[in-house]
């Protein structure tokens, strides 16, 4: 391919690009070649070729090297201009989605998951709420942990949920404060812990129980854990019971377990290094998915729930 001249539209005064062009620009990138780029447009080579070469005019910059390798490699100019159009391409995406959501309306169905540790007065209150406005929505509803529940809206199982803390950027994530739920470390009135005001380190010397993350995007991650010997359990309800039992200590949503430290069952444990704290909660959606009417419904009762606290 030849040189192009630059001193058109291109560097004093840059053209405006065709979405088309920047469609066509980033999959040579994501796909690492024109041929590939062709293949996956269904266009033949050539055109891809032509249409790089009429962004690259309209920029009055060279977006790839191709003296050099056989493959297409991006110039300091490219990587500068690839942030720029997966911006507007993720842009054009949402905008897209939301004339379809607007001309489709109500959804008929609406697939919701769940942290297991929402209070369950949040969820009762937020799913009759939602029943009584929208009576012909059809709900799906799924309880999971940590990571899990975002990962059922990355791979759209979910429309929408309510995930605990991920201190990561997820790309193609939306997220929404719902407020939090206090985590206290407890055990069995009869646990060493329990019997009164621990030393640092104590809590390594008997078995933690942790609630295990089912997905992989809290992958080698710890969340409050400080136990060396420790039992991983998937389910939040099974470790209430051994927890109860004396079998360990561990950290557990506090609503759950108000009517345990009210009976006597459940001892609130004196630990200066493992103190518990707030659990953040977060409504999650995708970005190239916006919630309808319905699905934003529940969003929003969750954001009130959280004022209310």
């Amino acid at each position: 391919m030849g040189d192009i001249d630059m001193t058109g539209s291109g560097a004093g005064n840059p053209g405006t690009p065709t979405f088309d062009q920047l469609r066509v620009f980033l999959t040579v990138v994501d796909v690492g070649s024109f041929a590939g780029a062709a293949r996956r447009l269904g266009r033949a080579t050539s055109v891809i070729s032509y249409s790089i070469t009429n962004l690259e005019a309209q920029l009055g910059v060279s977006l790839f090297d191709r003296g050099t390798t056989k493959k297409p490699r991006l110039t300091e100019a490219g990587r500068a201009v690839l942030s720029e159009a997966r911006s507007i391409a993720n842009g054009m995406g949402s905008l897209r989605a939301k004339v379809r959501g607007l001309a489709r309306g109500l959804e008929a169905e609406v697939h919701l998951a769940l942290d297991v540790m929402l209070p369950a007065w949040r969820v009762v209150d937020a799913l009759k709420a939602f029943r009584e406005a929208f009576p012909t929505v059809t709900l799906r509803l799924y309880v999971d942990a940590l990571g899990a529940v975002t990962q059922m809206v990355l791979n759209r199982t979910a429309t929408v949920g309510v995930s605990g803390p991920l201190d990561v950027e997820i790309d193609g994530i939306e997220r929404i404060g719902v407020g939090f739920v206090d985590l206290v470390p407890v055990a069995a009135p009869g646990h060493p812990l329990a019997a009164g005001r621990n030393a640092p380190g104590a809590g390594r010397d008997h078995v933690q129980l942790v609630l295990t993350d089912r997905s992989t995007l809290t992958q080698g991650w710890e969340f409050a854990v400080i136990g060396t010997r420790t039992w991983r359990l998937a389910d939040l309800g099974s470790k209430h019971m051994l927890l109860k039992e004396g079998i360990g200590w561990g950290n557990m949503p506090l609503p759950m377990i108000q009517d345990d430290l009210d009976a006597g069952r459940l001892v609130r444990l004196d630990m200066p290094d493992c103190k518990g704290g707030p659990y953040r909660l977060q409504a999650v959606h995708r970005t190239d998915t916006p919630p309808g009417p319905a699905a934003s419904y529940l969003i929003s009762r969750f954001e009130a729930q959280a004022s209310e606290e």
